[in-house]
């Protein structure tokens, strides 16, 4: 639990750094560009891969994985920034609802009982947890942040069936994989840095690059610890899964009401209630 414990905390000291990005005045793309750098480093350093036979590898999966992952973290970024910790985690963590989803309707997999159940539930936490305004600037920032949470959800979810997708394929190892797709993630958005500074849209920031290094190494451990905890935990593997996705809601809400102060409504809280229960559901199913 040590691993899982570990984890929950990297995965949240990440939304805080984002949380904190506008406050210190710091570029969050430029952030995360030098953030795929340090996850390569360490990705090389830990997960060991084999850069040998990549024979019939899922190359598209690799290259839309290495497009999304940074166009995603600058979303999340924004999403935390209009809707909050709390119901970014919310959105990021059952974001599981696509993948499962996607095995019913794409893969073939029998939909049971607990399962329907678990994802009408995941869906009503979804709705609970929207920031419902009406009018105004007010209701302009609501309809922001209803877009930032609804990206951040359908995002994760892709990326997380593109993931699964590519541990099929067992001729490369995921450690591997994982390096390929840094290395991707990395090469596109510097790419894009590169054009914005030339452009002139952008001025590049030396001390981005060791704010981004902090961001992936936080970034790489919730990873790796993930990894950990599944295969100390290798005969209950959901045990870790809703452990991390429900640990993770727990500790974001505490660190967004009691640190930051965000204003939940009631509907809100109890969004954060019946996410725990679908998690637990989805677990268990």
């Amino acid at each position: 639990m040590l691993y899982i414990l570990l984890s929950i905390c990297c995965s949240i000291i990440v939304s805080v750094m984002l949380k904190l990005a506008k406050r210190y005045h710091i570029d969050v793309y430029q952030a995360v560009v030098w953030n795929y750098s340090m996850a390569i480093f360490l990705s090389w350093l830990f997960l060991k891969p084999k850069l040998l036979n990549f024979s019939g590898a899922p190359v598209v999966n690799y290259t839309l994985l290495g497009l999304l992952l940074p166009m995603l973290f600058v979303i999340l970024a924004m999403s935390v920034k209009q809707s909050g910790i709390v119901r970014t985690d919310i959105a990021q963590r059952l974001s599981l609802l696509i993948p499962i989803i996607a095995a019913f309707l794409l893969f073939g997999e029998k939909m049971t009982l607990l399962k329907s159940i678990g994802i009408a539930t995941g869906f009503a936490a979804i709705l609970c947890t929207i920031p419902w305004k009406k009018g105004g600037a007010a209701g302009k920032a609501a309809a922001n942040a209803w877009l930032y949470l609804l990206m951040v959800f359908v995002g994760m979810g892709l990326i997380d069936v593109l993931f699964k997708q590519i541990a099929t394929f067992k001729a490369v190892t995921y450690g591997t994989s994982l390096f390929i797709v840094f290395v991707l993630a990395f090469a596109f958005s510097f790419a894009g840095l590169i054009y914005q500074v030339v452009t002139k849209k952008m001025r590049f920031s030396w001390p981005h690059i060791l704010i981004g290094w902090v961001l992936g190494t936080a970034n790489f451990c919730n990873i790796l610890f993930y990894i950990k905890a599944h295969k100390a935990l290798a005969s209950q593997p959901s045990t870790v899964f809703s452990a991390m996705n429900i640990g993770v809601i727990v500790f974001g809400a505490l660190i967004g009401l009691i640190i930051f102060k965000e204003k939940l409504s009631l509907l809100n809280k109890a969004g954060i209630l019946i996410a725990i229960i679908a998690v637990a559901i989805l677990s268990i199913s």
